[in-house]
């Protein structure tokens, strides 16, 4: 499986609801267990972003369904970074040889 980092930041009405915050974590949880993924981890942060958080996908287009489904409830916008583990990295750095 992939892995992916989603940088999450709370819009005008995510934060006005921001006790429901915990609700719509773990209804993305679901969501993404369902569609074959793992949550690896998340985090509430402050500074640019306000939520961090690692998952394991089968393939893009199951993340793009996941943060186009979260993106139009109106309560968060993110950036979302395909990643690769140091293993994966290497390989690829090692292949260009």
């Amino acid at each position: 499986m992939s892995h992916y980092i989603l940088l999450v930041k709370w819009t005008e009405q995510g934060i006005s609801k921001i006790n429901e915050s915990a609700d719509r974590y773990n209804s993305f949880k679901t969501s993404l267990e369902k569609a074959g993924g793992k949550l690896i981890g998340g985090y509430y942060t402050f500074g640019e972003y306000d939520v961090v958080i690692i998952i394991e996908a089968p393939n893009d287009e199951t993340v793009m369904s996941l943060m186009l489904k979260a993106g139009s409830a109106g309560n968060v916008r993110t950036k979302t970074l395909k990643a690769f583990t140091a293993n994966e990295g290497m390989k690829i750095i090692k292949d260009l040889q």
